[in-house]
């Protein structure tokens, strides 16, 4: 019964972070920053897939400046209105560009930024609730960041799921469809399975 499994580590684990002050999750976010600045793909990516920190996630904010700054070009996730579980990618030029979406994450505005179809960033930094350390991923439940994984302009990226210490488990209840990261990034270590 994986989906019953899922429900119940998701339940755990979001709890958890939920629990954790604004102080743990920024000492956290810095270890995590500092570790992905190591990564030959983050060194030299010119276009890179980041997301947008909510509810305690680990804060990638600094490497979205820092990539403004570089010059690349900077991709994040928009919900599609129409369409539940679906994901475009954007491309926003600086934060100013940025409006609250769905579940109230800030995302590329409609408006200013269309969606990107040909595109082939060098690395996508990706949440999650929890990842194990054959680089399963569990998310939210609703397969969004499932299906944008498996679209085209992915298939070649480093995909490094991003997530706090505590959110490596052991295993992570898997089905077919789900797909996993390359690398697991915490504030304590990249895991590469």
């Amino acid at each position: 019964m994986p989906e019953l499994e899922k429900t119940t580590l998701r339940k755990q684990l979001i709890e958890r972070r939920a629990a954790l002050s604004a102080d743990e999750v920024a000492r956290a976010s810095e270890g995590a920053v500092s570790l992905i600045r190591t990564l030959f793909e983050w060194k030299n990516a010119t276009e890179a897939l980041l997301y947008w920190p909510v509810r305690g996630e680990i804060d990638l904010r600094p490497l979205l400046a820092e990539l403004w700054q570089r010059g690349c070009q900077v991709l994040l996730p928009r919900c599609r209105p129409d369409q539940h579980g679906m994901m475009d990618m954007a491309c926003a030029a600086c934060e100013d560009e940025l409006v609250p979406g769905a579940y109230s994450i800030m995302e590329p505005d409609a408006l200013r930024c269309p969606p990107v179809d040909s595109c082939h960033p060098q690395i996508a930094l990706i949440p999650g609730v929890g990842f194990d350390r054959e680089g399963n991923r569990l998310g939210f439940g609703g397969g969004y960041y499932d299906r944008l994984l498996a679209t085209e302009p992915l298939q070649d990226t480093l995909v490094v799921g991003v997530a706090h210490e505590f959110q490596l488990i052991d295993a992570v209840p898997t089905q077919p469809w789900d797909k996993p990261v390359h690398v697991v990034c915490t504030e304590e270590e990249l895991w590469r399975p």
